[in-house]
């Protein structure tokens, strides 16, 4: 019995071990202990560089950081000439000015080259070049910076255009400006101003650096001005895209040439279209007209030979040097009837004489001009007061 006994567990041993060794074979490794790398220090970063800083007192202080550069300078808005930098001896430029309120284009140059600021996200917009943007706010709200009220909306509109020469596909466009509480499908409806921008500029620029909207939408909150709706449309009869440039200069002859275009564009295709999907009203006691510079001329050009079609007319700083009205021919002023004809210009600009000679043109032939001259130059402080002004007047009758 103790042999069989003895054999029963040697047995039993046999059988267990393959199985043990089978299980041995199946089970996974136990994995080695990893060795632990040690944490490179967080290297903190440099503090954010704050390009173009702004003080309480409108002191903006522009910073440019390039070790290399020999020389750096800063071009502000429509000051005639740059201002240099000064290089810390690490690299960092800064110069410092104080300005009034309001919102600049500038752009730095770098040993010669021309570029926008890395730090600053804002632009002004232009066909020509581009500049960064800064703005520099009043003491109190201007009526240009957006306050506490009601905002109306920016609609871009894109459309085919069969009269405007030189755009790829034929595309063009205009940006609508619709008033706090405008309902599409509502009984309400409202005079319509077309808003024109100046050389190089573009659709936007009425809204992006003139503030057009902010403008109306802080007016018609003061009760100031009537709720209205605002067409902007790109502003040229002729585009030559190849040199990334103008055709039609204020200087150049053919601008009124080039006019022809672009006046047939506002008065056979934006206007049908704005007058179809807006709720708009569409005889001349309803409609204005009004832009700046080249802007400016256009809006004369095309408010005073269409006076059934536009009430309302006035220019800013119009570029006027081959604006003539005996060329126009021009319905006696008691025919046309203008409820408002605004010309307003700044006294420094070099517009400004060519202006005094359109007024003097006008008022030969009895038209009633309402002559503004305001101190400044050719530059947007201008045109910001010329549009808060003028918008109050029009649709008063």
């Amino acid at each position: 019995m103790k042999n069989l006994a003895t054999l029963r567990i040697v047995f039993v041993a046999a059988l267990a071990f393959p199985f043990a060794a089978h299980l041995s074979a199946q089970a996974p490794p136990i994995p080695a202990s990893p060795q632990t790398t040690p944490r490179t220090p967080r290297v903190p970063r440099p503090p954010v560089l704050n390009s173009h800083e702004v003080a309480a007192d409108g002191t903006v202080t522009f910073r440019y950081q390039n070790a290399a550069a020999k020389n750096v300078t800063v071009g502000i808005g429509s000051f005639p000439t740059s201002f240099p930098l000064v290089n810390d001896g690490n690299g960092l430029w800064t110069f410092s000015k104080q300005l009034k309120p309001e919102t600049y284009g500038y752009s730095f140059t770098v040993d010669g080259v021309s570029q926008l600021d890395p730090l600053n996200r804002d632009t002004v917009p232009n066909l020509e070049s581009l500049g960064s943007m800064v703005t520099v706010p009043g003491p109190t709200p201007m009526l240009w910076e957006v306050q506490d009220v009601p905002h109306g909306e920016i609609h871009h509109i894109f459309y085919k255009t069969k009269f405007v020469i030189g755009l790829p596909g034929n595309q063009s466009d205009y940006y609508v400006y619709t008033p706090p509480g405008y309902d599409p499908r509502g009984k309400t409806r409202y005079p319509v101003l077309y808003l024109l921008h100046g050389h190089s500029d573009d659709a936007q620029a009425w809204t992006v650096v003139g503030k057009a909207n902010i403008i109306l939408d802080n007016l018609i909150a003061q009760g100031k001005a009537k709720p209205m709706i605002v067409v902007m449309p790109f502003g040229y009869g002729k585009i030559d895209h190849e040199r990334h440039q103008l055709i039609g200069l204020i200087n150049d002859p053919s601008l009124t040439v080039d006019q022809q275009p672009y006046i047939e564009t506002v008065l056979q295709e934006i206007m049908p279209a704005v007058d179809a999907n807006y709720r708009v009203y569409t005889d001349r006691d309803h409609r204005a007209i009004t832009g700046l510079s080249m802007g400016g001329q256009e809006s004369l050009t095309i408010g005073l030979t269409h006076p059934q079609i536009f009430g309302w007319i006035g220019s800013f700083s119009a570029g006027a040097s081959n604006l003539h009205i005996p060329a126009l021919n021009l319905e006696p002023a008691a025919k046309a009837n203008l409820h408002l004809l605004w010309i307003a210009c700044g006294t420094e600009d070099a517009l400004v004489t060519p202006n005094r000679r359109v007024v003097g043109e006008l008022k030969a032939i009895n038209y009633p001009v309402t002559q503004i001259e305001t101190p400044g130059i050719h530059t947007w402080i201008v045109w910001h007061d010329n549009l808060i002004n003028f918008s109050q007047l029009i649709f008063s009758k």
